[in-house]
């Protein structure tokens, strides 16, 4: 027999009554002692929390991570994404039972209550309970305290964090993946949009507990009006607000980090009928290569120096040497080393981390094919599409076997956290751009003058010419033209930017290695659009606006 909600709840409630060191709630200094006293984590020398997990936990592991397939809930949701993995409630109550069974044993508890969302209007009441500090500390950095005005349409939520505990292989047989030698799977992140549950068991990289709140606020918020983007959100002198969309290395979190203009966020929002509002409390950016010239506010914000018990920055999977310094470019461990720091680091936010309707949308990807323009504006139908396909280039040489960029596909320039179906959240910023006159650009920070390994980096200062004209105003006064191939209009002079540059055909030096290079990725567009979305209720004004069709 499954549980209801109610009896979750009643559930672990009994688990913390009769827990005798249940810690609720304590203070950030605290937390920060527990997790050195209980060898959790090491101090660096600039007074920042320094941690490393095993091998498993240096990233997500998106095939140990679980949607709860209920008959209330299973129609909203695209089981076809390959990242929308389903569970059996009936697997769930096990690892509930075994989570609770496991936080009774355990010398201390540590539960945090707080929200997701910088909006008290849809702001997400959350109850962590780990048995780990660390976990405790990283939810005060990521999450926001509770309001006194809390008004919320969102019910609460409760997740439970067991980073070094694992499952009995045995025990979830035929009910976890099996790995490639056959054992099942000791993991699993789950989560009941029902029962209103998470479980992270056995992932001890912090992002597991950080994404799956993400994934949970955007199944939840669409069906309340609200659209929830994986952007980052700052507002300018005048009030107006600005989100940048990207995956992970196309430069969102640096160029959002503008010293001009205040940040709401780097991450996670919401936009309603009011405006845009931060889910979170914090940032957790990428640290590898992080370079203190280039990127300042953040690399000051995790590494500025202070006695410990102040700083409570975290510093996940970096390397470090016996002095307590690091080296960033150092990725024998893992490229994606983390740093966690809440937002009062940084020296420009805007404290309410909300703002108004957004003036302005730049999508971001780093075409490492270097056929696609620095900049161009798009129509609320091509928005729409983009916004569907999420583009950016992997690189020759990050993975084995790979001699050539590969195109990279990530809806809503956040598959693995956008659970509903995709025509809702497309329809949704369609119609957010055309009420509230939101212009949408896409902004290329890849290749220039040649595929990777020809052509070179676009320049980081050249980039920013092109945020600031964006972001200005500048745009809306100059000539386009129409890019039949990949439907986007490329802007025929911006200040600031080399006229030549803004066409990428004529920075190569053999034209038609660009055409071909050029009808090749619009080629993977067209492909993948058929793939994913064929069959997903999608306009056909927005597919006709697909490169390659």
């Amino acid at each position: 027999m499954l549980y209801s909600q109610k009896e979750i709840l009643q559930k672990i409630d009994k688990v913390l009554d009769n827990h005798g060191h249940t810690i609720i709630n304590p203070a950030r200094k605290f937390m920060i002692q527990r997790t050195l006293e209980n060898r959790e984590a090491t101090t660096a020398a600039c007074g920042a929390i320094n941690t490393w997990t095993l091998p498993e936990s240096t990233g997500r592991s998106p095939k140990d991570t679980y949607i709860v397939k209920r008959a209330e809930s299973e129609g909203n949701i695209d089981w076809d994404s390959p990242n929308n993995i389903g569970m059996r409630p009936e697997t769930f109550d096990m690892l509930l039972e075994d989570a609770c069974q496991a936080l009774s044993f355990k010398p201390e508890l540590y539960v945090t209550d707080r929200v997701v969302g910088a909006d008290a209007s849809f702001a997400l009441k959350t109850r962590t309970i780990s048995d780990t500090a660390l976990v405790a500390l990283f939810t005060d950095n990521m999450f926001r305290p509770l309001p006194e005005n809390l008004n919320s349409c969102l019910e609460p939520f409760t997740l439970i964090a067991l980073p070094y505990e694992k499952l009995d292989r045995e025990r979830y047989k035929g009910h976890l993946r099996v790995m490639p030698k056959g054992k099942t799977s000791n993991m699993a992140v789950a989560m009941d949009f029902d029962r209103r549950i998470g479980i992270v068991y056995g992932s001890a990289y912090c992002g597991s507990v950080k994404k799956l709140m993400f994934t949970v606020m955007n199944y939840y918020l669409p069906a309340e009006g609200i659209l929830p983007l994986h952007c980052s959100a700052n507002e300018g002198l005048d009030g107006d607000c600005a989100l940048l969309l990207g995956l992970s290395g196309t430069g969102k979190t640096t160029l959002s980090a503008d010293p001009s203009r205040a940040l709401l966020g780097d991450d996670e929002h919401g936009w309603n009928n009011y405006g845009v509002a931060n889910f979170e409390n914090g940032c957790y950016a990428k640290l590898i290569n992080l370079s203190k010239d280039k990127e300042p506010e953040i690399y000051h914000a995790v590494f500025h120096n202070d006695i410990y018990l102040e700083h409570g920055s975290i510093v996940e999977n970096a390397m470090i040497y016996p002095d307590g310094t690091y080296d960033l470019d150092d990725e024998r461990l893992t490229p994606n080393s983390r740093g966690s720091y809440p937002l009062s680091f940084l020296s420009n936010i805007k404290e309410s981390s909300c703002s108004g309707h957004p003036k302005t949308i730049i999508f971001l990807t780093a075409d490492a094919n270097g056929v696609l323009p620095p900049v161009a504006k798009l129509t609320p139908a091509q928005a729409m599409l983009w916004f569907l396909m999420g583009y950016t280039s992997k690189l020759a040489g990050t993975e084995t076997g790979i001699v050539d960029p590969v195109s990279t596909f990530s809806r809503f320039f956040g598959e693995p956290f956008m659970p509903r179906n995709p025509d809702v959240y497309s329809r949704m910023l369609g119609e957010k751009m055309e009420e509230y006159n939101t212009q949408v650009y896409l902004v290329n920070t890849g290749w220039s003058g040649g595929a990777y390994g020809t052509g070179s980096r676009m320049d980081i200062n050249l980039t920013r010419a092109i945020v600031e004209a964006c972001l200005n105003g500048s745009l809306n006064e100059v000539a386009y033209e129409e890019n039949e191939l990949f439907h986007i209009l490329i802007p025929k002079s911006c200040p600031g930017v080399s006229q030549e540059v803004l066409n990428p055909r004529n920075t190569w030096a053999d034209k038609a290695a660009y055409d071909s290079r050029a009808q090749k990725l619009a080629t993977d567009f067209a492909n993948h659009f058929a793939k994913a979305y064929s069959n997903k209720n999608i306009a056909p004004e927005i597919a006709a606006q697909c490169p390659g069709r």
